[in-house]
């Protein structure tokens, strides 16, 4: 979807300033919300489409005044409340409302480790035809959904070279909203810089995007 979490090739938001020594968590509740994150996720409630749609759909002033683990724990709120996993009071309260049943979690303690180690891979073995070739020209299509999309809009429109086919996928614009995964081949599309960016952009200078079949057509 078109959202302020969309910056890439946006001016105005500052430089990118480097921590030297940045600590992984400020907070121990950066920790706690990250670990929740993770491990609700064993639930089977949501997918990580599902998850990341979660932060676009931030009203676009608090995604700006947010901290990276604060739109973590917004995403979460949204997703325990619409899985039907605690009701709106009882995020409210912090506690379970009287006679609600107590579910028991899928991961303990002693599998964590396993649990995220493991991850889940969104690659599929499943035969589906290649739409395009390694070396051909390719648009990325001019698209403005409503819904999920990993297709940036800096690239929509630009024309680019396949570079190389990472196989089948999962499609994360159906995926994110339970419509079923749609598998489909990934390729890296090259786009040189002064495509995407105009002819100030250096000319030795490409942006490699990983692109769907649905994100492209012949140019």
């Amino acid at each position: 979807m078109n959202g302020v979490h969309d910056m890439g090739g946006m001016h105005g938001m500052g430089l990118i300033e480097h921590e030297s020594n940045e600590p992984v968590f400020y907070a121990r509740w950066e920790a706690r919300t990250f670990a929740m994150n993770c491990l609700m996720g064993a639930w089977r409630k949501w997918n990580l489409d599902a998850s990341r749609h979660g932060i676009e759909r931030i009203p676009a002033a608090e995604y700006l005044r947010m901290s990276y683990y604060e739109k973590w724990l917004t995403r979460l709120e949204g997703l325990v409340v619409e899985s039907g996993l605690v009701t709106p009071a009882e995020l409210t309260s912090g506690r379970p409302l009287p006679g609600s049943a107590r579910a028991i979690p899928p991961v303990g303690a002693e599998q964590v480790a396993t649990t995220l180690g493991r991850g889940v891979s969104p690659r599929r073995d499943v035969t589906v035809a290649a739409k395009f070739q390694m070396g051909q020209r390719v648009r990325a299509r001019n698209a403005n959904p409503t819904g999920h999309t990993r297709l940036p809009r800096y690239a929509r429109g630009k024309v680019g070279t396949v570079d190389r086919d990472h196989g089948v996928f999962l499609f994360p614009d159906t995926n994110a909203h339970f419509l079923g995964e749609k598998p489909q081949h990934v390729y890296s599309v090259r786009f040189t810089a002064r495509e995407l960016w105009g002819s100030q952009a250096s000319p030795r200078d490409s942006v490699y995007i990983d692109m769907w079949d649905d994100y492209l057509e012949p140019a």
